[in-house]
């Protein structure tokens, strides 16, 4: 995928909020906007970037890694649906930005860049997506304690159900176990930003 905008593009746009963070985030299209952005603190504005910029790394490795055919059967539409998920979470809480009278980063806004081989082979997608889940989880969590506004906290926590749904899945296809901790670990947004800029070229 081509784009227009650098990292350090990116991470400065973000930080206008205050807090110097990578993109933007996103929930389930069938959650209504709760509050308009408008009525958000600068903070959380930031952490819905950082969480946008997720989103759409999401989607676009989940894009690349159905062109690639990895699976067959119900695994093949796990990743369907994972797309779709990815997809749905970034317009929710795109239109919450836009509520504000912000611009949500899109795709054609990012150069994504992956490890040399990471869509070659069967195990190299399901690695990937496995830290990639973990990562998302991470950065929603840390997003869930972050935010200020009441009415963000329901989407936030309704997406970071669905990436643990996806990590799930993706962790039996790797033969790990499902689930482990019974706390998952929130990432702080200074590792959020720079983990998610890692897979920004």
């Amino acid at each position: 995928m081509s784009g227009t905008l650098s990292r350090a593009q990116l991470v400065s746009r973000a930080a206008k909020g205050g807090v110097a963070v990578l993109g933007a985030g996103s929930v389930f299209a069938a959650v209504a906007a709760p509050a308009r952005a408008a009525t958000l603190p600068d903070g959380d504005l930031a952490y819905l970037r950082l969480l946008i910029g997720a989103e759409l790394l999401g989607a676009d490795f989940y894009a690349n890694a159905a062109a690639a055919q990895p699976y067959g059967g119900a695994a093949a539409r796990d990743l369907t649906v994972a797309l779709a998920n990815e997809r749905a979470h970034y317009a929710s809480l795109a239109a919450i930005l836009t509520g504000a009278g912000q611009v949500a980063a899109t795709a054609g806004d990012i150069d994504f860049s992956y490890p040399k081989g990471s869509f070659a082979t069967t195990g190299a997608v399901t690695k990937l997506a496995v830290e990639l889940e973990t990562l998302f989880l991470a950065t929603y969590l840390g997003a869930a304690g972050g935010v200020q506004a009441v009415s963000l906290a329901q989407p936030i926590a309704q997406i970071a159900a669905n990436q643990a749904q996806h990590l799930a899945v993706f962790s039996r296809l790797l033969g790990r176990s499902a689930f482990k901790a019974a706390m998952p670990a929130p990432l702080a947004v200074e590792a959020a930003t720079q983990a998610l800029a890692a897979y920004t070229s």
